[in-house]
């Protein structure tokens, strides 16, 4: 026998310690889904207190107010159930947990069993493993319940919940984003739904906390391992679907918990549902660079950024997505000229504020570089000019941005990309410095291809930006390939290296020149250091630097 059954997804953008803020959004959530009538209402992974709280999971306070709000959360709930992720606690040990909420309580608590511990995750640092699957049961229909990673392996909690009967596994996320995951996600939700003979409710978390992008689609997929529906990418979105389940009755015993003898009556109003499918590579990064940024602004309470515009790409794709993410009355572009600096280089920043409508300031720090060189004579003197007198210049803009910064309250945006901070082609305290590094984590040959994406929504980077040849302009006719070998070859090598591990010898043999790769890994090595002072960066590639990555900065192994 088979009965319908209405199940929503509340994809919602959570602040990581707002306790009181993330229980009213899930409260107000829960109301709209149960106009819509819903039967059963999910919500992400630790919605309670945002996702990752990090060592916030120490304090005890944090702990037991975050059990108080789920408290207020589950008074809420009325002729609906809702799973919401919070933090259980079972005397001192603590869990990433689900709870299941009906009729005004907490009427069962699933723990995660399998916690992550690579990449950005650092769960066991925090959290005990649950050790045990069980079903919940609404008149005659069989749920499971669990919690992101207790999907990605065949053996575990699926596993467990269909073998006592469950025709529906609600499993709950904070998954964060890079390039491809989606793909990756679908895979694994679709294998589980069809090797379990399950529907998948996979809600996700969607916004931008520090690094990290949670890009939301979440979705629903049929035991067939068909994808019924998905949610916006990086927008909040309530999914609704309804679902034909073979009603089944569970084995009595504590492994199964009855939320109600008897599923309620209600009025489902037809479900309007746009059609969403995969978003295009690289409109997808960008969309996930605008909602970091966004995020990073206002939850941090800055309403307004300030970019170095120095004429080229990275600069001008950085005020792209700043504009784009919080308005161009919020974005201030300064130009900084030296004798180094090109008239072409002015007119192009110029031109990239008019086109994006930002206002633009040109303060020259000429005469500043001057006083330093005067300054530092007497200790230079016999000393031949090296890059020391190039990055004074990068310094004294970095301490420009910076007094803007602290005067009028303005978030500094880098505009260094993640070839530069691989090879340490970046000027500590001078292009390093400021708040979010928003394109860290962007190869520039990446760069290129979201420049031209967004010129293809509106033409805001001039022609001339894309064209010209990447140059620092800290000493005449200085070109990046100077010091770095083209990007179309350095690129590849660093995500040989830092992303997927390889050593020189395993590059070399992809058919790179052993000088290069020797020159590239070196340089990546020696720059460590810098990175660890670097502000935070947006990730957008399955290894950035940062969480991802943490290597020694002392370090004797070549």
């Amino acid at each position: 026998m088979k009965k319908n059954i209405r199940i929503a997804i509340a994809q919602i953008n959570c602040i990581v310690g707002d306790l009181d803020g993330n229980a009213s959004k899930i409260i107000d959530y829960i109301q709209k889904a149960k106009g819509l009538g819903a039967d059963i209402v999910a919500f992400p992974e630790l919605a309670i207190t945002g996702y990752p709280p990090e060592d916030l999971l120490l304090k005890p306070k944090f702990i037991s107010d975050n059990l108080d709000a789920l408290n207020r959360v589950a008074k809420s709930v009325n002729d609906i159930s809702a799973v919401v992720g919070f933090v259980g606690q079972t005397g001192k040990d603590i869990y990433n947990s689900a709870a299941i909420l009906h009729k005004g309580s907490v009427k069962g608590v699933y723990h995660k069993m399998l916690l992550p511990n690579y990449g950005v995750f650092d769960e066991k640092r925090y959290f005990k493993n649950g050790n045990a699957g069980q079903v919940f049961r609404i008149g005659d229909l069989l749920f499971g319940v669990n919690i992101c990673e207790d999907i990605w392996h065949n053996e575990g909690p699926l596993l467990q919940e269909a073998g006592l009967g469950a025709k529906i596994i609600i499993n709950i996320n904070s998954s964060p984003y890079h390039a491809g995951k989606i793909l990756e996600r679908e895979e694994i939700a679709k294998r589980g739904a069809r090797a379990n003979n399950v529907y998948i409710v996979y809600a996700n978390l969607v916004g931008g906390q520090d690094e990290i992008v949670f890009d939301g689609q979440s979705m629903v997929i049929d035991p067939s391992g068909k994808v019924i529906c998905r949610a916006m990418p990086f927008k909040e979105d309530l999914l609704l679907a309804d679902l034909e389940v073979e009603t089944g009755k569970a084995s009595p015993g504590e492994r199964t918990i009855v939320l109600s003898d008897k599923l309620s009556e209600k009025a489902r109003p037809a479900i309007i549902r746009k059609n969403i499918g995969p978003m295009d590579p690289v409109a997808e990064i960008y969309e996930a660079l605008l909602l970091g940024l966004k995020d990073y602004a206002v939850k941090n309470n800055f309403e307004k950024v300030v970019i170095g515009l120095s004429g080229g790409i990275d600069s001008s794709l950085v005020a792209a997505i700043s504009v784009d993410a919080i308005g161009s009355d919020n974005v201030t572009g300064v130009f900084m000229p030296t004798r180094y600096s090109s008239e072409e280089s002015e007119k192009d920043a110029r031109d990239v504020a008019s086109r994006l409508g930002v206002r633009f300031n040109n303060i020259s720090i000429d005469h500043i570089y001057k006083l330093y060189l005067m300054a530092l004579e007497p200790c230079f003197a016999g000393s031949p000019r090296d890059i020391t007198e190039e990055n004074l210049q990068a310094r004294i803009r970095g301490n420009m941005l910076m007094a803007l910064s602290n005067k009028f309250g303005w978030l500094v945006l880098t505009t260094g990309n993640k070839s530069e901070m691989s090879t340490g082609y970046a000027t500590l305290y001078g292009d390093m410095a400021g708040g979010l590094a928003v394109i860290k984590d962007v190869p520039k040959t990446l760069v290129y291809k979201l420049s031209k994406y967004r010129n293809s929504i509106s033409k805001v980077i001039p022609d001339s930006v894309i064209t010209k040849e990447p140059t620092a302009e800290l000493r005449h006719n200085q070109k990046d390939r100077d010091t770095l070998p083209p990007y179309d070859m350095l690129d590849p090598i660093v995500k040989s290296y830092v992303e997927e591990d390889k050593s020189p010898g395993e590059i070399v043999k992809l058919g790179f020149n052993k000088d290069i790769v020797d020159r590239v890994v070196d340089m990546v090595d020696k720059s460590e250091y810098k990175r660890r002072q670097a502000p935070p960066g947006i990730k957008i590639t399955p290894k950035a630097f940062g969480k991802d990555r943490r290597m020694p900065i002392t370090n004797k192994y070549k």
